[in-house]
């Protein structure tokens, strides 16, 4: 469950005040609005990647407002990917769980368990620079999900990727959210993966966030 109350964040001469909203548990919450409007800021509050000025930050019926972001419990996936330039595959998956001390053996079961969900276990020896777009997207997200998090953040996970590619990775998307059982806030401009991924979807204008209407669909063809 992602809970945010009363959140009210100010940077220079912008400003969001009193933003409300909540996802239920193992939900996929998809945050769309125009551009500028502040999806990101929120998405990064929540992380504990950004200082805000008050509110409340409830992650899976715990306060999180004043936690370090390694505390928070949550999977993040920046829109880039921002994989590191000098680590393998194999390196990136594992680089949460050894900060963590979890023990080798350990790693090396949960690096085989994610590479196989997301069909990258060619993969683990490459570096970023040989990769695909859809595969630095799959890399990016079990990085996020390495250490076995309740909360999966992306933002605009999709946003560069082809046709087919973002077909695939919105099917993975949803054998992920099954899988490994998280609750999901994505940010998105894009209908599409609202309608092929999103049990709600969050509206962001006017300085704050309402829960909208829209039809969903399975096919990730759909406009």
């Amino acid at each position: 469950m992602i809970k945010v109350t009363d959140l009210c964040i100010v940077q220079g001469a912008f400003e969001l005040k009193d933003v409300s909203f909540e996802i239920p548990e193992g939900e996929h919450g998809v945050l769309m609005g125009q551009t500028g409007c502040g999806k990101t800021t929120i998405l990064e509050c929540i992380c504990g990647l950004r200082p805000f000025r008050s509110g409340t930050i409830e992650l899976s019926g715990r306060i999180v407002t004043h936690l370090k972001p390694g505390e928070r419990g949550i999977g993040y996936v920046p829109q880039d990917g921002s994989l590191f330039a000098t680590m393998t595959v194999k390196e990136q998956l594992s680089l949460a769980m050894l900060i963590r001390h979890w023990p080798k053996e350990k790693i090396e079961l949960r690096v085989n368990e994610l590479s196989d969900m997301l069909g990258i276990r060619g993969l683990l020896e490459r570096y970023p620079h040989g990769l695909s777009g859809g595969e630095i997207q799959r890399v990016a997200l079990g990085r996020a999900l390495s250490s076995g998090p309740s909360i999966l953040c992306l933002d605009e996970p999709l946003s560069a990727l082809d046709d087919k590619t973002h077909s695939e990775i919105c099917h993975l998307l949803d054998s992920v959210k099954q899988q490994a059982s998280v609750t999901i806030l994505h940010v998105t401009h894009r209908m599409v993966e609202t309608r092929r991924l999103a049990d709600r979807l969050l509206l962001l204008e006017g300085g704050g966030v309402t829960v909208a209407e829209f039809s969903k669909s399975r096919s990730a063809e759909d406009g």
